[in-house]
């Protein structure tokens, strides 16, 4: 049966056979339209053929704008992991959150969904020159697919864009046009360029195929989801509802066309019954340039531009959304609902650490920024703790900016250094033990659970320099204090044995260890006795699974001198 794709248009609901030539509606003139489908019939045959097609953005073909390109022409788009993330789970008392880890496309970006069936329409269109702006990642990913495609390419970058990005559009054969302005000026001076060189241009948000590819995000998620074997699925989907939706979706964003897109599948999925809800949308914008997150609080159905973007991170800094807010806002509203929100610059940077030293992953600040909306939320209680939640997590890693991480982390060793500089040690060896002589604060990690042990560990590690001890249990957390003499203790109260409360007597009955400090950690609800018998003894109670990084850092900070 030949596929039956068209073109609906948003603003008289004309339809159109798709035909990438002619990206307005004939009735109307409008832009802004959405591809539909047979979907009772892809609802009947698509279960049936996946298990025999590649896991790639092209599996899902059926509700794709066009056929699958040639081989030739494919570079291994979508088919993401879908990886559990156990440590921050832990640290926000979660225990399903999901990272979609899109760095593993071809070039880092989940961009490359958008321009692989993009660029694939294009060159069915006969397009051999094409123009598109971009704050880095989409002319990055374009240049790659156009470069495979044949189709010069015009990138119009503002010149915010990091270096690093711009030399690896321009690698492609790109010719790069570095735009000293805002994004939004830059989408602006592309458009006149293309229409006074009669070249096409990519419309962003009102391209039915940038739209479209967005979409197979959802769809990989569902289908991963239900094939999951992870423990963590106290759950399985129905017999009527062969896949599984999360609760929530989180992504950064900065003109929206991504979240549009992946929303578009989730419904797509629901309306053939392949879910059984439409999950949560969880939009995160950076503070210094948030204009759909203002709209948002502020109840308004159109977003007022930023015109003065006053953020680091460039790939966020749209600060005009047009209608893409409002076809946004409108979706979600139609479906499970959501909530907009930014988080700083410097809450992305913390993210970037937390991320990559908990969970092994590391992301540029822009994919960052989601982490930090998801841990903003989990604060608010916007996100509960039965929650399944999947966050995007895309962009480069790229050579971190010295704004994010600073100069101590790092410490130089000359291979020729002369051997009489060091006195009575002799070579490499004197200048290696010279790394050991700043001092770190030095923190004893006390609790018989290992899992506990790592996470508080993980925290530590990821927001500062510190030199960490551990004990499993009473005995061994004496012993360590007493000849180790630690900066601050970390203490569980409930261990075999010797417990937390003996560990304390012993602390402050020594004359060299009474002054250390102590923050007791504990799941245990205390007795007025037992908390009558801390008083004066601890600095801090903490109760475990209810805490995220940034209170016991806070704790920890306030104690060490």
């Amino acid at each position: 049966m030949e596929k039956k794709v068209f073109a609906r248009c948003l603003d008289c609901a004309h339809q159109d056979t798709i035909d990438f030539n002619q990206p307005a509606c004939s009735a109307c003139g409008s832009l802004w339209r959405e591809a539909i489908y047979d979907y009772p019939y892809i609802r009947a045959s698509l279960l049936s053929s996946l298990p025999s097609r590649p896991f790639n953005l092209w599996r899902y073909s059926e509700l794709l704008p066009t056929d699958p390109p040639p081989f030739s022409f494919q570079m291994g788009e979508g088919g993401t992991p879908l990886i559990h993330a156990a440590s921050l789970g832990s640290m926000l008392g979660m225990k399903h959150i999901y990272i979609k880890d899109e760095r593993q496309n071809p070039t880092s970006s989940f961009k490359d969904r958008q321009a692989a069936v993009a660029i694939h329409a294009f060159k069915q269109s006969k397009v051999n020159e094409l123009v598109c702006a971009s704050t880095g990642n989409v002319a990055i990913s374009y240049s790659a697919y156009a470069a495979r495609a044949g189709i010069r390419l015009w990138a119009f970058l503002t010149s915010l864009v990091p270096p690093e990005k711009m030399r690896e559009v321009a690698s492609y054969g790109t010719r790069v046009i570095k735009v000293t302005g805002t994004y939004d000026q830059t989408k602006q001076l592309a458009a006149q360029f293309a229409l006074e060189r009669h070249i096409a241009l990519d419309l962003g948000s009102k391209s039915i195929a940038c739209i479209e590819a967005m979409k197979t995000l959802a769809f990989e998620i569902c289908e991963q989801l239900a094939l999951s074997s992870l423990p963590s699925f106290s759950t399985m989907p129905s017999l009527s509802t062969p896949w599984r939706a999360p609760d929530w979706y989180f992504q950064s964003v900065s003109g929206g066309m991504g979240p549009l897109g992946v929303i578009k599948g989730f419904r797509e999925l629901f309306a053939m019954s392949l879910i059984q809800a439409i999950p949560k949308m969880g939009i995160v914008q950076v503070a210094g340039c948030a204009p759909m997150v203002h709209a948002w609080h502020d109840k308004k159905a159109n977003a007022i531009p930023v015109t003065s973007p006053q953020t680091m991170i460039a790939t966020l800094a749209t600060g005009d959304p047009g209608r893409t807010y409002t076809e946004l806002l409108s979706q979600m509203n139609g479906a499970s609902g959501g909530s907009f929100c930014s988080v700083t610059d410097e809450e992305a940077y913390r993210a970037m650490h937390l991320l990559a030293k908990m969970e092994g992953i590391s992301v540029e600040p822009a994919a960052a920024v989601a982490f930090a909306g998801l841990f903003h939320e989990v604060r608010a209680g916007t996100v509960k703790p039965d929650d399944l939640v999947v966050v995007n997590c895309t962009g480069h890693t790229l050579p971190i900016e010295n704004h994010i991480l600073d100069t101590a982390t790092e410490q130089q060793v000359e291979a020729g250094v002369s051997f009489s500089d060091f006195g009575y040690e002799e070579g490499l060896l004197a200048a290696l033990n010279n790394l050991n002589t700043i001092r770190y604060p030095r923190i004893a990690i006390v609790d018989d659970a290992p899992n506990v042990r790592r996470l508080i560990s993980r925290i530590l590690k990821s927001q500062g320099n510190y030199v960490l001890f551990e004990a499993v249990d009473g005995n061994s957390a004496i012993d360590l204090v007493s000849r180790e003499k630690p900066d601050l203790v970390i203490l569980d109260l409930m261990m075999p044995d010797v417990d937390g409360f003996s560990v304390i007597d012993q602390i402050h009955a020594q004359r060299e260890t009474r002054d250390i400090p102590i923050i007791v950690m504990t799941a245990k609800d205390l007795t007025i006795q037992e908390k009558i018998r801390l008083q004066g003894q601890i600095q801090s109670l903490m109760r475990k699974g209810n805490f995220v990084s940034e209170k016991l850092l806070s704790e920890v900070k306030a104690l060490i001198k």
